[in-house]
This record gives structure tokens, C-alpha cells and sequence, in this order.
């Protein structure tokens, strides 16, 4: 099925909070396996980048319309909800929204790249990149970002709706640096799936999967990953993506691959519902209240050391100072998971306790969620 529920941005908010409220009940009462959000980037007044024969915003809803279309006839349980199914306008915030008033399985947005003008390389630069929310590691990362965030700026109260972030400040993304995704993994899962076919059945160069600091990535509540499909500014990509031949590659290839990541998702709900309610009743709390939280059932881990039990509050690659704002006025421990420091307080061998200092650190780190520690490292399982 596929639901269009965009194009909120020209209606009264009257009329869009009844809308969003309409897709709640439906969602609430559906007997879809899986809900798929595809979001085309821009539209309307946002053009996005701009070529010679067309613009982003077009190839986006061509090729995201083509996606609905083919998956839709493949996945009769698949429920699909576009943000935009028309040449509309909407602010990253109503993506967002949507995204999350539908309470979609998987987030998927899609977008054409770009660099700049004076760029020696801008009209041999070829390639298409699957982005999932992280930090930026290079300046092209952080410039696609920029540039896909800037959006912002078209949006009268932007200031309020964003909290003050400024796309073009990079102290703005420490945001994303301090936050925790807790659909990281599945993120990464299925942002690789897309860019192997985009190679494979779409011909695409391999620009790899990326991380950096999209608004709209964070802002939605479930897995998500952002699509550059190939080089507006390389008149041979452009030529290739403006037709229709090019766009039914580039659809078949994300289809192909969000089909499989639904199959394996289903799966792995049907064959291990009983593991992840476990895990998730510690590790996604970040949705309801504590007292919703199921006991944790006992486990056989190995190691010597006593179970402990920990909230954490955010993680950073790079070191966070003790009396640093972000720290909100706590002093707390931490533990390296790869090149990320993880900070956590308290310490208690009962997870009672945990939940009730959990009920007072969300009030200054909403994300906050309990975590289990042996022998002082991370426990998952």
C-alpha cells in the first residue's frame, strides 16, 4: 500500500495535526509487516542542486515514485508512505514528523550530490553514497550535509523549530556528535544493501557508505539513510539520471535492496522475537516510560566480575572534558566501544535502581537509556 501524506507544509496546522492524527489510527490499526517512509528530497521552491537539463528535486520524486511503485507490487504487506508524491515544498522538521506520526520501520531519503562551482573535479566527479547519521570524518562529508541542510534557511521559524541549529556553523553538529542512535546497526545494514546494487544493477560508482550530520536522519526515531545518487554537476551523470532509463536502474537497484533488508528484517523479527524484546527493553527506552520497562531475564555470560547496571547519557569520538556543558553538570565514568567514548552514571547491582535514577537523568538527557556492565566492559547480549 502507499500512502502519500505530504505536501503539509501549504496547509493550516489545524488541518495537519488532524492529518498526522489520522495516520497514527491508521498505523495503530494496520496489518502491514513493515512500514517503508521514502522521503524525495526538496521540492517546491527548494530546487536543490541544479544541472543543465534538470534539477534534484525532480530526479528525487521520479525516482522515489518508481521505488514505491515496484516495491508496492512486490510486498503486498509492505505498507509505504511518501512525504511528497507532488512537487510540494516541506521543511526537514515535516519529514521528520511524518516519518515518525507513521511509526515507520525504515526511513529512506533520496537525493542527487553536488559540489561546488569552483571545484576542479565538478564535471568528472562520479558516484553514488549512502549516508547514515554519524560524524563527519572529511570536509566532503560535512559539505554534503551542509548543503542538504541548508534547507533550513527557507523555513520562517527556523529558529524555533530547530532549536537554533545553523547548517553552516560547524559547532551546530555537536549535536550529532554527542548523540546515540541506538538503529546505528541497522542503518549501516541497510545503507550498504542499497549502495552494493546501486554499483551492481545501476552502474553507479562506489563513493562508499559515509557518515555525517544530517538534521533529518536524527530527527526521525527509527532506522534511516540518505541517498546520493550520482553527480548533478557531470553532465554525463546528469544526462543518465534526467532519463527514464537512468531513474529505472537507480529505483530497480533501491528497491532490490530495501526488498531484501524487509525479507531478512522480517525474519530475524519472526525467528528472534523473544531476543530482541529482551534487548529492547533496555538498550529502546528512549519511547514510553520506565515503568514499561521489561525485567531483563537471566543470561549466561561469561565472565567473573558481578553485573552492573549503568545509565548512559552520550557518546563522543573525541573526549568529552569533565565540566563541559554537554555534561549537563554530572561527572561520569565511561568505556571505549571502538574509536567512541560512552559516558554513563551511576552504579548500582540492581536495575530498580538504575530505573529510578534513569526517571532523573532523561529530564537533562531525554535519550538517556540503562546499559549492563561485567568486568567493566559492555554487555549486549
Amino acid at each position: 500500500m502507499w500512502i502519500n501524506i505530504g505536501n503539509l507544509g501549504e496547509l493550516a496546522l489545524k488541518t495537519r495535526l488532524l492529518i498526522l492524527l489520522s495516520v497514527i489510527l491508521t498505523i495503530t490499526f494496520r496489518s502491514y509487516s513493515f512500514s517503508l517512509v521514502i522521503d524525495p528530497g526538496h521540492g517546491g521552491k527548494d530546487y536543490g542542486a541544479s544541472g543543465v537539463l534538470t534539477n534534484e528535486k525532480s530526479i528525487n520524486l521520479a525516482v522515489s515514485k518508481l521505488v514505491a511503485e515496484m516495491l508496492s507490487k512486490d510486498n503486498k504487506d509492505v505498507e509505504i508512505i511518501m512525504t511528497r508524491s507532488t512537487d510540494k515544498y516541506l521543511s526537514l522538521k515535516e519529514r521528520a514528523d511524518i516519518a515518525n506520526a507513521s511509526g515507520g520501520d525504515l526511513f529512506v531519503s533520496i537525493h542527487v550530490n553536488s559540489v561546488d562551482k569552483k571545484n576542479k573535479n565538478r564535471t568528472v566527479i562520479n558516484g553514488a553514497s549512502v549516508y547514515t547519521l554519524g560524524l563527519h570524518k572529511s570536509d566532503a562529508n560535512f559539505e554534503v550535509a551542509k548543503r542538504e541542510n541548508s534547507v533550513i534557511s527557507l523555513d520562517p521559524d527556523s529558529e524555533t523549530s530547530y532549536e537554533g541549529f545553523d547548517p553552516s556553523s560547524a559547532e551546530s553538529y555537536i549535536i550529532f556528535e554527542l548523540s546515540q542512535n541506538k538503529h546505528m546497526g541497522q542503518s549501516i545494514n541497510v545503507a550498504q544493501q542499497i549502495q552494493k546494487e546501486l554499483i551492481k544493477t545501476a552502474g553507479r560508482g562506489d563513493r562508499g557508505v559515509r557518515q555525517a550530520g544530517f538534521w533529518v536522519l536524527w530527527a526521525t526515531s527509527m532506522p534511516s539513510v540518505l541517498i546520493e545518487l550520482d553527480f548533478i554537476c557531470n553532465p554525463d551523470q546528469e544526462k543518465f539520471m534526467a532519463s527514464k532509463a537512468g531513474q529505472k536502474k537507480m529505483a530497480s537497484a533501491i528497491a532490490k535492496a530495501l526488498g531484501s533488508y524487509i525479507t531478512s528484517h522480517s525474519e530475524t523479527s519472526t525467528t528472534s522475537s523473544k531476543v530482541l524484546q529482551s534487548e529492547n527493553s533496555i538498550e529502546s527506552v528512549s519511547e514510553g516510560t520506565v515503568e514499561e520497562i521489561v525485567e531483563i531475564e537471566e543470561e549466561i555470560i561469561s565472565g567473573t566480575g558481578e553485573i552492573t547496571y549503568h545509565v548512559q547519557i552520550l557518546a563522543s569520538i573525541e573526549p568529552v572534558k569533565n565540566g563541559s556543558k554537554e555534561l549537563k553538570g554530572q561527572k561520569p565514568d565511561f568505556y571505549k566501544d571502538g574509536d567512541w567514548n560512552k559516558y554513563y552514571v551511576g552504579n548500582f547491582t540492581s536495575i530498580d535502581d538504575a530505573k529510578k535514577l534513569l526517571t532523573t537523568i532523561r529530564k537533562d538527557f531525554p535519550k538517556a537509556f540503562i546499559i549492563k556492565l561485567r568486568d567493566g566492559k559492555r554487555i549486549t547480549e
